[in-house]
């Protein structure tokens, strides 16, 4: 008996295989190299601006400097003697004070007898403050 041997077959090609995960991982390394790119340019920026600014206050501390020399003031005159003037305006003339508070603002006390609260003849005016300053006044003798 013959043994045939069965046919040979030819070697498998493997296929390059595209996996979505590499492809992202490619992208996502673009992406993140992008990204540190501009973080660079960022700080660079930044860190200009900051040396121009410090720059510009250096320049503007040496003007104001220059500026604000501070300048001698003359010394006054001690060998002279000072001698003050009178005021030109007229003096304040002095006015009494007024006492007396108006009518309209004074409080009116009325006292009611605790026997009979009936009729009107019981009511007793009391004198109000502007009465009792009058009466001063004229005790005194200064209306």
């Amino acid at each position: 008996m013959c043994l045939i041997k069965p046919p040979v077959k030819k070697n498998t090609i493997p296929i390059d295989l595209k996996l979505r995960n590499d492809i992202r991982a490619v992208e996502r390394a673009r992406f993140a190299h992008r990204v540190a790119e501009k973080r660079r340019l960022i700080k660079q920026y930044k860190l200009e601006r900051e040396r121009q600014q410090k720059l510009e206050e250096q320049e503007e501390i040496k003007r104001l400097r220059k500026e604000l020399i501070p300048k001698a003031q003359l010394m006054p005159y001690f060998d002279r003697s000072f001698v003050p003037r009178r005021s030109e305006k007229q003096p304040t003339v002095p006015r009494e004070p007024k006492f007396c508070i108006p009518r309209h603002k004074t409080i009116r006390c009325c006292r009611m007898s605790c026997n009979d609260m009936s009729g009107p003849s019981q009511l007793q005016h009391l004198p109000s403050s502007v009465e009792k300053t009058e009466a001063l006044y004229k005790n005194r003798g200064l209306q």
